[in-house]
């Protein structure tokens, strides 16, 4: 509560609608063939929503490391390729990377699963995901600097 008191100024202004996104692009919604991806799987998320933050949303689960800091050398090769792939601006990926952060400063998705839903299933998690909250507010330059640099 008191980091979110602290940086309501910097509550983001909704993004535009852009494109059809997978809405929860995660490792484990990838099957693999040997070492290369073969299919994306668990589609009920899908909807029209600005796709850079799914790229920043992506990048936060599959470039965090155990103690909850991104390995930004990697989420700067996977932005770099998106936005060469896609065309994106990198104003597009640090404008989502602002509303993704203060996404994540509000969400406590885990907590509900675990004390209302008994769903435990997320638990293991939660340490790094609450950490990178954190680790994000401060290294924030440097995180916009990785997606958008």
């Amino acid at each position: 509560r008191a980091l979110l008191e602290r940086h309501a100024h910097r509550r983001p202004p909704r993004g535009a609608a852009t494109g059809w996104v997978h809405g929860d692009f995660h490792p484990f919604n990838l099957l693999y063939k040997g070492d290369a991806p073969a299919a994306i799987v668990d589609w009920d998320r899908l909807g029209v929503q600005p796709r850079a933050e799914e790229v920043v949303r992506a990048a936060a689960i599959f470039f965090v490391r155990p103690a909850g800091a991104l390995d930004l050398p990697k989420v700067r090769a996977y932005a770099h390729a998106y936005r060469r792939a896609a065309g994106a601006a990198p104003s597009e990926l640090a404008a989502a990377v602002h509303r993704v952060w203060w996404e994540r400063l509000n969400d406590f998705w885990m907590l509900r699963w675990h004390y209302e839903r008994g769903d435990t299933r997320a638990d293991p998690q939660f340490p790094a995901s609450s950490a990178l909250a954190v680790w994000w507010t401060r290294e924030y330059e440097a995180v916009c600097d990785a997606f958008a640099g």
